[in-house]
């Protein structure tokens, strides 16, 4: 009997010693972050990024005093930024972006020096002649802190802020420069969400309402013109840090991944989403310093966040998240 009390004891002792090597050992080691040649601009926050064949635009945001107008690209390949002309409409922050063919789109955003603080003007890059052009002015109300995104050779741009919070969603045709509205996010008001877009489907996730973070997630289809609900971010208890507002997204082999913004303080995890499953899986977090208000994008299956704030401090740095390496806390 002594004997198999002992047992029992070692038994019991082993299973806590397990259970407690278990809950200590919950750092998520899958994929790596490398930083690279750091951003040739001052440090900002509230930035627009598109992409156009192999190479990356970044431009605009506030650096704490002023609202800016340079535009650089980035090339992956090289590792190093070039200044391409300035943006010709008024410095801004929370403005919207995105890329059909060979040009590029900006507009609305933020900028307090102006009697109208919401900015509703619109511009095309044009890649091959480094020019920009002013095309029709957003259709919708002016707005920040709104989402952008291209799918099926349009452009689209919903949600954000005008003095209260919208879902209202728009269509712009870059052939006739025209803006339609399109039906509107299905699910709640906000801003300083997060877009992307998977095999010609629009996304749309997290940002926040008068202080309270959206759970609930939709996908556009640009053909039927309609939304589909999929499964809220906080559905499953493991997802417990999803949620969050001014955030980053890009895609890389047809999954998504969001990764820092702020949930009340900055965070730093990083998830994958796989359309196919409607299935989040963890990461490795993001190992520059926490911040929002940065930018996010894919340059020939490589994708890199750079830029955002924490506190009043705006980061100048370039990370490359690569999602099928394993952590390597030497790189």
């Amino acid at each position: 009997m002594k004997r198999k009390l002992e047992i029992g004891m070692l038994a019991l002792l082993l299973g806590l010693i397990a259970s407690c090597t278990t809950d200590t050992d919950d750092t998520v080691e899958d994929g790596n972050w490398v930083k690279r040649s750091s951003f040739d601009g001052v440090g900002r926050s509230g930035a627009v990024s598109f992409v156009i064949g192999d190479k990356a635009f970044v431009g605009l945001g506030f650096d704490g005093d002023d609202y800016l107008t340079d535009f650089w690209t980035y090339d992956a390949e090289k590792n190093f930024w070039q200044r391409v002309s300035d943006f010709p409409g008024l410095g801004r922050s929370g403005a919207v972006a995105f890329s059909i063919g060979d040009k590029g789109y900006v507009g609305t955003g933020y900028n307090d020096d102006e009697i109208d603080e919401e900015l509703g003007d619109f511009w095309e890059y044009d890649s091959g002649k480094d020019t920009w052009a002013q095309v029709s002015d957003f259709a919708g109300p002016a707005r920040y802190q709104a989402v952008g995104f291209a799918a099926g050779g349009y452009g689209y741009v919903g949600t954000g802020y005008d003095g209260g919070h919208l879902k209202d969603f728009w269509r712009y045709n870059a052939e006739n420069d025209e803006w339609v509205q399109v039906v509107s996010l299905k699910g709640e008001k906000r801003r300083s969400a997060v877009s992307f877009v998977i095999d010609g489907y629009g996304y749309v996730c997290t940002g926040s309402n008068n202080g309270l973070y959206e759970s609930d997630f939709w996908e556009f289809d640009p053909l039927s013109d309609d939304w589909a609900q999929l499964t809220d971010i906080d559905e499953d208890d493991d997802y417990d840090d999803i949620l969050r507002e001014s955030a980053v997204a890009f895609v890389q082999g047809g999954k998504a991944y969001i990764t820092v913004g702020s949930l009340g303080s900055n965070v730093n995890t990083t998830w994958e989403y796989t359309p196919g499953s409607d299935v989040w899986e963890e990461k490795t977090a993001f190992e520059g310093s926490g911040r929002s208000g940065a930018v996010g994008f894919t340059i020939n299956g490589r994708s890199y966040v750079a830029l955002g704030q924490s506190g009043s401090y705006r980061y100048d740095d370039i990370w490359e998240f690569e999602p099928n390496e394993t952590y390597d806390e030497d790189d």
